[in-house]
C-alpha cells in the first residue's frame, strides 16, 4: 500500500503523455519554474488541463452550499483519483472522501483522508484483506462500505472465519431503485438484512445509504418526484432500524447515525434525507457529490442549471477541465481533423464541445459559434465540422479547446494534468491513479 511519503514526491518526464519529450524530468512541485504556457506551444497536444481559478471557485462554492444546508461533504474521489485534488477538497473543509473500491480507498488514505465511505459493495477476499490492513495500520481511520444482501453479509462472515480475524466492518445498508443499480428493492428485504447485520459478528450497522442519480432524467418535475419517492423509502428503512434498535452501539461507532446520498446531478433534492431528525440518535447527513470540483460543459452543466432554478441561484459551478487539441488537417471545406481522440477525452455521454479557438502563433482566444461541432471520434482523431465559408474557419495549426461531458471518463485517460492560470501559464500539476 502507498504511503503519504510516496505520494509527496513525483517526477514528470517523457513517459507521461502531454509532457515535452525534449524536456528533462521535472518534479511536479517545480513545474511552475519552467515558465511554460499552454498557449505558447510549450507542451504537446492533445493536453487535458485544469483551470486553477475554476477549481478554487468550485471548492468554495460547494463547501459553502453544504454548510448553508447543514450537511457534511464527502466528495466522490473516483471522479479524479488525484491525491492533490483530494488534498484540496479536504483542506477546503470536506468531512471525508467517498470511493468505489478498496484500491481507491487506499489512495485516499495515503492522501490523508481519515473518514472514508466506499459507496459500493465489497465482496472480494483481497479487497476485504486490503480494508482490514488499512484499518489495522491507521487507528484513526473510520471506514464503511455498502451492504445490500444477506448473501453479501454471508461472504463477510465467511471471510472472517477463514482468516481467523476479529475484524468487524462498519456497513451502510443500501436502499436501491427497482430496475437500476445496487440496493435493497423492498422494505421487507431491507428489514431482514438490517436484522441480520444487527446480530452479525462480521459487520455493524452504522447508517443507511441511497444513490439518487439513476432516477434523474434532467427534468425537474420528474426528478423531484422520483428522488422524493426514493427518499421516502430510505427514511422508512432508517426509522425501522431506529425503532427496532438495530444500530451499532454508540461506544463502537460514536453517537451519530450516517444518512448519505448525493451524486453530482440532483444533489439538492436529497437534502431532506440528510437533514432528518426525530431518530433516537443524532444524524450525520453526508453528501457524496464528486464531479462538482471540475464540473463540465455538458451533462452536469444542464443539471446544474435546473438546480440553480430550484434553489434560486444566479450562478453555481464553473467548468475547470478541458482538453486542448490542434487542427492537423482541413481536408475539405467544413471539416477539420483535430489531434484528439477516444484515448484523450470523454465520449460516453456525448461528444466533446468546441468552446475556444486560438489562432496559430497567437494567444488571444475566440469563442466559437454553435455550428462548430465534434461529430465523431477515432482513437486519435476528432472530426470538427462547421458551416463552410460562414464565420471563422479552422486552419491547420490552430488550437481548439474542447469542453467535456462527464469528467470521470476524461481523468482516467491521463496520468497527470497541468494546473493553468487564466492567462495559460502552467503553475502546477496533479496526477491520477487509475
Amino acid at each position: 500500500m502507498m504511503t503519504v511519503a510516496q505520494l509527496s514526491e513525483w517526477l514528470l518526464d517523457a513517459r507521461c503523455k502531454g509532457y515535452p519529450a525534449s524536456a528533462p524530468a521535472c518534479r511536479a512541485a517545480d513545474i511552475a519554474g519552467r515558465g511554460w504556457n499552454l498557449l505558447a506551444g510549450d507542451l504537446p497536444f492533445p493536453l487535458a488541463v485544469l483551470k486553477r481559478s475554476a477549481l478554487a471557485h468550485n471548492l468554495a462554492w460547494m463547501q459553502d452550499f453544504a454548510q448553508r444546508k447543514g450537511v457534511l461533504l464527502a466528495p466522490h474521489g473516483k471522479t479524479t483519483m488525484s491525491p492533490e485534488l483530494f488534498a484540496m477538497q479536504l483542506a477546503a473543509g470536506a468531512w471525508g472522501l467517498t470511493f468505489a473500491s478498496a484500491f481507491q480507498a487506499g489512495v485516499g488514505v495515503a492522501a490523508g483522508a481519515r473518514r472514508i465511505i466506499i459507496a459500493n459493495q465489497v465482496v472480494c477476499d483481497a479487497d476485504l484483506d486490503t480494508l482490514d490492513a488499512l484499518l489495522s495500520r491507521h487507528a484513526d481511520l473510520h471506514l464503511c462500505f455498502l451492504v445490500d444482501s444477506l448473501a453479501q453479509l454471508a461472504l463477510l462472515q465467511d471471510w472472517r472465519q477463514r482468516r481467523g480475524s476479529a475484524r468487524v466492518f462498519d456497513v451502510l445498508l443500501e436502499v436501491g431503485v427497482p430496475g437500476q443499480r445496487t440496493g435493497c428493492r423492498s422494505l421487507a428485504q431491507a428489514q431482514a438484512l438490517a436484522q441480520a447485520i444487527a446480530v452479525s459478528s462480521a459487520a455493524r450497522l452504522v447508517g443507511i445509504e441511497c444513490y439518487e442519480g439513476s432516477a434523474a432524467q434532467c427534468d425537474s418535475a420528474q426528478d423531484s418526484q422520483a428522488v422524493t419517492e426514493l427518499l421516502r423509502r430510505t427514511l422508512e428503512v432508517a426509522r425501522y432500524c431506529d425503532s427496532a434498535g438495530l444500530w451499532a452501539a454508540p461506544e463502537a461507532i460514536g453517537p451519530h447515525i450516517l444518512l448519505t446520498a448525493g451524486g453530482s446531478a440532483v444533489f439538492d433534492l436529497v437534502l431532506p434525507l440528510l437533514r432528518t431528525s426525530g431518530l433516537t440518535r443524532p444524524v450525520a447527513g453526508v453528501l457524496r457529490s464528486g464531479c462538482y470540483l471540475t464540473h463540465d460543459h455538458g451533462n452536469y452543466h444542464r443539471y446544474l442549471q435546473l438546480l440553480q432554478q430550484r434553489q434560486g441561484l444566479d450562478a453555481s459551478l464553473r467548468p475547470a477541465l478541458s482538453v486542448w487539441a490542434m487542427v492537423q488537417s482541413v481536408p475539405e471545406p467544413g471539416l477539420a481533423l483535430l489531434t484528439c481522440g477516444r484515448r484523450d477525452i470523454s465520449y460516453d455521454l456525448e461528444m466533446p464541445m468546441p468552446v475556444t479557438l486560438v489562432r496559430r502563433g497567437r494567444r488571444d482566444r475566440q469563442s466559437l459559434p454553435p455550428d462548430w461541432r465534434i461529430t465523431a471520434l477515432n482513437d486519435q482523431h476528432a472530426y470538427l465540422r462547421c458551416a463552410p465559408e460562414a464565420g471563422p474557419q479552422p486552419e491547420v495549426g490552430d488550437l481548439v479547446e474542447l469542453g467535456i461531458s462527464h469528467p470521470c471518463t476524461t481523468f482516467d485517460k491521463w496520468r497527470w494534468l497541468p494546473l493553468v492560470e487564466d492567462d495559460g501559464s502552467i503553475t502546477g500539476a496533479v496526477r491520477t491513479f487509475f
